[in-house]
């Protein structure tokens, strides 16, 4: 790609890892305009794109004009939109009008929409700049962001690794300076497996929370949220782009300034800890870290018990609801193309095509039966702390890892037990960087919320991010993978 600026400068890493909230006030303050940070960033991706495959798509000549756009908006003494200048990127399954959008597919290669969901159109009018499309496997279908495009996406922290799916290229560019917000998406963890693996935070809202044109394949289990460095950042990205909107019939509006509620008193929350939900084998090393994490929140003044919901495993419930979608998708044309999906996916749609229309309703009675069981437990208390996952990173291009501390893994849910339970009662999730194992990959803490109560959960990560920072981490993704195993500055925490 043919850049329009100078070569990259000592001064541009901290200009690319500087947060939204943070950009904002110093346009405000003209202390730095939006054209000098994007094309920072701009710079910074066309150095370590290549390493990290974060972009399927990189729209420069957008981005410079909107961070024009955005500057005059600052120049003129107005009311700059609340992202006015913020860069941002945009997850390769989501539609953007005039841009290539190939949902990670050789069938969509070169499809470029002719409209912009509500959520793209929220993101223009607040005045952000469109970075670009990040990777993502096809369709969603898994955890990591491998497709037969560009392949799969590499993690900062550790080149050989993934970087997670499905929202891999979005929290690659978020943890490596490629600009501080990230659209993602979460049918079973997408949002919250890529944030853990790659130490950033990443919310999947309660569902319906941001609008989801055109609709998700996956139904209700699908969310749109938030990747970003910072808790606050997350509650910006929520402020400028939530609220219904009637193309989404499952839309709403919650009403709440998510930025100016998130530092509100945390004490005396009640709190259920539950390292394996009562099934899992989460790593050692993982349950280790993140029942330390689990615990501070003691010091902020809650109370936490380990506790799990007196319910089964929902996998199978889930599992079946994916993999029949999948079918659905390509119910007419499965056939003519077959030949095109990614191997790994086209067992999964041959799966489903043998489910039964009676098995899959079964299924959504199952699930709603699970959905009264977890609202019942969280009756007791006001949030669900898990680990994130039950792993560190895989190695890149997998489908997952084969075991865990020894133990074979059989199907996806073994490794991501903790996600797609909430995908299935729609309660907002958010994952926060707690710690590392000993190759410095990052372990993720989940945080659990009520049914529409997105507000404590955004609260209570804030405070977790207040007496455990995790920003002064930074990877460094231009070093090999030989270089990083025996970094110096490799994370100890």
């Amino acid at each position: 790609m043919a850049m329009a600026y100078h070569a990259e400068t000592s001064s541009d890493d901290e200009l690319c890892f500087l947060t939204a909230i943070d950009l904002r006030e110093r346009y405000r303050r003209r202390e730095l305009s939006p054209v000098e940070v994007t094309e920072a960033i701009l710079r910074r991706i066309d150095r370590l794109n290549p390493h990290l495959v974060a972009f399927i798509t990189v729209t420069v000549d957008v981005a410079l004009a909107q961070a024009r756009a955005a500057e005059q908006a600052y120049a003129s003494g107005g009311n700059p939109g609340m992202l006015a200048g913020v860069p941002i990127s945009i997850k390769d399954l989501t539609p953007t009008k005039g841009i290539r959008t190939t949902r990670g597919s050789l069938l969509y290669q070169d499809w470029v929409p002719d409209e912009d969901p509500p959520f793209v159109e929220r993101v223009y009018d607040a005045g952000a700049v469109l970075l670009g499309k990040t990777n993502t496997p096809e369709f969603g279908w898994k955890a990591d962001s491998g497709n037969r495009i560009v392949g799969p996406t590499y993690n900062p922290w550790q080149l050989g690794k993934t970087a997670g799916g499905s929202s891999g290229g979005a929290a690659a560019a978020v943890a490596a300076g490629l600009g501080p917000l990230a659209q993602g998406s979460d049918g079973g963890g997408s949002i919250r497996i890529p944030s853990s693996f790659c130490g950033i935070f990443g919310h999947k809202p309660s569902f319906g929370l941001i609008p989801q044109y055109p609709p998700s394949a996956f139904g209700d289990l699908s969310h749109l949220g938030p990747m970003t460095r910072s808790v606050r950042d997350a509650a910006l990205f929520l402020d400028a782009t939530a609220g219904g909107h009637p193309r989404d019939r499952l839309s709403w509006s919650s009403g709440v300034d998510y930025l100016a509620s998130i530092d509100g008193e945390v004490a005396g929350l009640r709190i259920a800890w539950s390292p394996d939900l009562g099934y899992a084998t989460p790593d050692p090393v993982v349950r280790e870290a993140t029942e330390q994490a689990a615990r501070r929140f003691e010091e902020l003044g809650c109370h936490v018990d380990e506790i799990s919901p007196p319910l089964d495993q929902p996998d199978d419930v889930w599992w079946k609801l994916w993999t029949s979608a999948n079918a659905a998708i390509h119910m007419e044309d499965f056939e003519r193309v077959r030949g095109k999906l990614d191997p790994g996916r086209l067992s999964l749609i041959e799966f489903g095509r043998q489910l039964t229309g009676p098995e899959v309703a079964l299924q959504q009675i199952r699930r709603n039966a699970y959905y009264i069981g977890m609202q019942r437990f969280m009756e007791r208390y006001d949030l669900l702390l898990t680990p994130t996952l039950a792993i560190t990173a895989f190695v890149a291009g997998d489908n997952g890892p084969a075991d865990i501390a020894g133990k074979p893994m059989a199907n996806p849910g073994d490794w991501t037990p903790y996600c797609a339970p909430f995908n299935l009662t729609g309660q907002p999730a958010a994952t926060v960087p707690c710690g590392f194992d000993k190759g410095g990959l990052p372990i993720g803490l989940q945080i659990v919320g009520r049914w529409h109560d997105d507000t404590t959960v955004l609260r209570a990560a804030a405070a977790f991010e207040a007496i455990a920072p995790w920003s002064q981490h930074r990877p460094t993704p231009h070093k090999t993978t030989a270089e990083l195993s025996t970094s110096s500055d490799r994370p100890a925490r």
